[in-house]
C-alpha cells in the first residue's frame, strides 16, 4: 500500500472527486481525515470508510474559518502527532457573465476556492517543517489553466491556487515539503446532474477519448503523487482532461 499509516486530511472529502480520493487513500492504507461542510455527510463518509477496514476521523467545518481549522489541526496532532498529506479539494462554483456578476459571487467563490486553500494550508504547515516532510495537492481545473465564459471568479480562484503551488514548492522544498497542483477536465460528478443530456453530449465530443473523466481517475492522481512514487514532482501543475486542451 503506497500511503501506509499516512495522515491525509481531504477537504471537500463527503462527495465527488473529494470522496473518491478518501476512498482511494483508503485502500492505498492511509489514516482518511474527512472535512467537508455537513455534518451528517462527514458522519456518512466517515462510517462507510471505517466499515471497509480503514482508519478515519472526521470534522464538519468551514474551511474559511481560520479558529476552526486550527482547532482541527490541534486535535489531529492530539491523536495522530502528525500529518503527511493536505489535498485542497474543498469548492464551489457561482457562475455569471462579468457584466452581471455580484461581488458576494466574486467573494464567495474566491473566499473557499483560494483563500481557503490559503488558511488550509497555512495550518498544517509548522506541522509538516517541524516533521521535515509532508504533500501538499491543490485543487486546481482547467479552467484555471484557460479561463472559461461566464466563470470570471472560479477561473481567477483555480489560477491562484496554481501560484499557490508553484510559490510553495520554492518556499517549502527545502523543508521536505512537496507542493503540487491537479487540474481536472469534465469530470462525471452530481454537479453535472443538472446539465441537459444534449449539452453532455457536447462536452463528451470536446474530449479527445470522447467521455467524461471520473472522480477515480482524479483520485489515481493525488494518492500517485502523495506517494514516495512522486518523491521528486514538486511545483507541478497536471491536466487530466482527456486531451480536452490538445
Amino acid at each position: 500500500m503506497r500511503l501506509h499509516q499516512k495522515v491525509a486530511v481531504i477537504t471537500g472529502a463527503a462527495g465527488g472527486i473529494g470522496w473518491a480520493t478518501a476512498q482511494k487513500f483508503a485502500r492505498e492504507g492511509a489514516i482518511v481525515v474527512v472535512v467537508d461542510l455537513k455534518p451528517e455527510a462527514v458522519d456518512r463518509a466517515v462510517r462507510d470508510l471505517q466499515a471497509a477496514g480503514s482508519q478515519a476521523r472526521g470534522f464538519a467545518l468551514d474551511v474559511t474559518q481560520r479558529p476552526e481549522l486550527d482547532a482541527m489541526v490541534m486535535k489531529i496532532c492530539e491523536v495522530y502527532g502528525r500529518i503527511d498529506i493536505l489535498v485542497n479539494n474543498a469548492g464551489i462554483t457561482m457562475d455569471a457573465r462579468l457584466v452581471k456578476m455580484t461581488e458576494e459571487q466574486f467573494d464567495k467563490v474566491i473566499n473557499v476556492n483560494l483563500k481557503g486553500v490559503f488558511h488550509c494550508t497555512q495550518a498544517v504547515v509548522e506541522l509538516m517543517i517541524a516533521q521535515g516532510s509532508g504533500v501538499i495537492l491543490n485543487a486546481s481545473s482547467v479552467v484555471g489553466l484557460y479561463g472559461n465564459f461566464g466563470q470570471t471568479n472560479y477561473a481567477a480562484s483555480k489560477f491562484g491556487v496554481i501560484g499557490f503551488a508553484k510559490t510553495w514548492a520554492r518556499e517549502l522544498g527545502p523543508k521536505g515539503i512537496r507542493v503540487n497542483a491537479v487540474c481536472p477536465g469534465f469530470i462525471a460528478t452530481h454537479i453535472l446532474d443538472t446539465i441537459p443530456e444534449k449539452v453532455l453530449e457536447g462536452m463528451k465530443e470536446r474530449v479527445p477519448l470522447r467521455r467524461l473523466g471520473t472522480p477515480e481517475e482524479i483520485a489515481n492522481v493525488y494518492a500517485f503523487l502523495a506517494s514516495d512514487e512522486a518523491s521528486y514532482i514538486n511545483g507541478a501543475v497536471i491536466e487530466v482532461g482527456g486531451g480536452l486542451t490538445v
